[in-house]
């Protein structure tokens, strides 16, 4: 896990648990064949990587669920 992505996508998120839970489900997309990265990506990085790319880009984000927001 490269430590500069994991602070941009900690910053993006503003949270640790929202980015573990980004995290999580856009590995888990990524792990189907048919889902592309939306971003530029070193091949052979991993999956972890390319999420905390995407979300430290802004490609990826969490919208709020809250009634009042």
């Amino acid at each position: 896990m490269n430590p500069t992505l994991l602070e941009k996508a900690r910053t993006a998120a503003g949270n640790d648990k929202i980015l573990v839970n980004l995290v999580s489900r856009r590995v888990r997309q990524l792990n189907n064949p048919a889902i592309r990265p939306l971003v530029e990506y070193v091949p052979g990085q991993g999956f972890i990587d390319i999420a905390l790319q995407e979300i430290g880009e802004g490609k990826i984000f969490a919208r709020s669920t809250d009634a009042t927001a």
